[in-house]
């Protein structure tokens, strides 16, 4: 985690996620990449790809700088490495690439969530970007404080696809020092018994070093609502998903459980691509 790349629309929520990409940078001799798309008018567009400074373009882009600049003299930031990049971009396409061109090693993103007609027709950045980033993403819905993960849930069916993107989990909850809760949530629909679940678990650690972990079994309506429920029991300070990064008909009726949580969590979520 030693290139960070923080997203930023200068909202609460975006603030909320700099401060803890901060602390993250910090423990792991990092640096931050502090990233605003100006989506601009359709006019303005065309002008910014012919080359043309039109004075609407300079406008909002000296805006971005003053704001970008006030950003740079937050105390979270004090003596971390921090490149400010402005890209005339569509928010989610420039964040693909930008952390791409930079070879990125985590995305932070605040995210209020969305519900309701505004989840199913819009979607928001960060759904996007959880369901097609090939690098880590961590969601922020609230003001952190001091971002600890001493009890880091990660959920799944640990089946071998996960096995590759599980490499990724382990080095996250090690490098916090966290605690790693392995949870398989049983469902009416797809139910183990739990001398089967345990054995699948077992086998599928056996080839991690993980410095402290412990498994779980959790019964549930869902996985969406067991891994909250059981997140819940535990006071988790983190919750991990992978994601298939499932597009178009297949996203639209099969859904994605990692995406269901982003918008739905109230704890910082954060996935990884299978």
């Amino acid at each position: 985690m030693k290139k960070i790349l923080v997203p930023t629309d200068f909202s609460e929520h975006a603030g909320y996620a700099l401060k803890v990409a901060a602390q993250i940078a910090r423990k792991n001799g990092g640096e931050i990449f502090l990233l605003h798309m100006l989506e601009l008018p359709h006019q303005a567009s065309d002008a910014v790809g012919t080359g043309h400074d039109l004075p609407e373009i300079m406008l909002f882009k000296n805006a971005a700088i003053n704001k970008l600049e006030d950003l740079m003299d937050d105390e979270s930031l004090a003596d971390l490495k921090v490149s400010e990049i402005i890209q005339f971009e569509l928010a989610f396409d420039g964040i693909m690439n930008i952390s791409k061109k930079n070879d990125v090693d985590l995305i932070v993103m605040g995210s209020h969530g969305a519900s309701g007609f505004k989840e199913m027709f819009i979607g928001s950045n960060a759904e996007k970007v959880v369901r097609n980033s090939d690098i880590p993403v961590l969601i922020i819905k609230k003001e952190a404080g001091d971002f600890e993960v001493n009890k880091f849930v990660f959920a799944s069916d640990f089946a071998d696809e996960i096995k590759k993107p599980f490499a990724k989990v382990v080095e996250f909850a090690n490098k916090f020092e966290a605690e790693l809760h392995l949870v398989m949530i049983n469902t009416p629909s797809s139910f183990k018994p739990t001398h089967i679940a345990q054995e699948i678990m077992k086998n599928f650690i056996s080839g991690f070093a993980i410095n402290k972990y412990s498994t779980h079994i959790y019964n549930d309506v869902n996985v969406e609502s067991g891994v909250l429920n059981f997140t819940n029991t535990i006071d988790a300070d983190l919750i991990g998903m992978c994601t298939h990064g499932r597009k178009g008909l297949s996203h639209f009726f099969n859904g994605s459980v990692s995406e269901d949580l982003v918008n739905h969590a109230v704890r910082p979520v954060v996935t990884f691509k299978i």
